[in-house]
């Protein structure tokens, strides 16, 4: 049996995120999904170490990596479309939800069970999601300080209602990650090197 499953996975390169604003700094789909698996997984092992947590950080981890494969069929929806109403926020899920069984069904037979858990937003455990969307979003608001801090104003809005969003999730976490990592950020590569 032949499967086209990875090679789909492969087009996610080609998906640019933020397509309705100007981007001084264009980002893929690919390159996100890498940051938020690195991001999920340091808050994971932060809630793990220091809030008493008892994640699993690798199936949080690999989750991350796979949390918008379903771009591959759908494209990359703006935020403020996706959740401007009820209706479009229901039938968006329905197809994302639809487009990630597609995917999972180029898998072969026995291998299907093992990507379900990971690949398949409604199998995903729902503290595992928690980290997952955190994650996205602190993601989402390191990209926004990236374009302001190259001048690009576009972004200024979506900082402050994506900080506001972080700490409304009331997670020590996530408050434990924008408070160590975060300010390093806005750093050049030479600044990096002298600290």
């Amino acid at each position: 049996m032949k499967s086209h499953f990875f090679a789909y996975l492969s087009k996610i390169r080609w998906i640019q995120r933020w397509g309705l604003k100007r981007n001084s700094v264009p980002e893929n789909v690919m390159e996100h999904s890498w940051e938020v698996a690195v991001i999920s997984h340091a808050l994971a092992l932060i809630r793990n170490r220091y809030f008493d947590g008892n994640l699993d950080v690798n199936t949080i981890a690999v989750a991350a990596l796979f949390h918008d494969c379903s771009e591959i069929l759908t494209g990359d929806m703006a935020s403020p479309i996706k959740y401007h109403s009820p209706e479009i926020t229901k039938s968006y899920k329905l197809i994302e939800n639809q487009a990630e069984h597609e995917l999972l069904n180029l898998l072969p037979e026995e291998l299907k069970n093992d990507y379900k858990f990971i690949m398949i937003e409604e199998e995903v455990p729902s503290e595992n999601k928690k980290i997952i969307k955190a994650a996205d979003t602190i993601s989402a608001y390191l990209k926004c300080k990236m374009e302001l801090a190259a001048g690009n104003f576009e972004f200024s809005i979506a900082e402050k209602d994506i900080k506001e969003k972080l700490k409304l999730m009331n997670m020590p976490e996530v408050e434990f990650f924008l408070n160590t990592f975060t300010s390093s950020y806005e750093l050049t590569l030479d600044e990096l090197l002298r600290k």
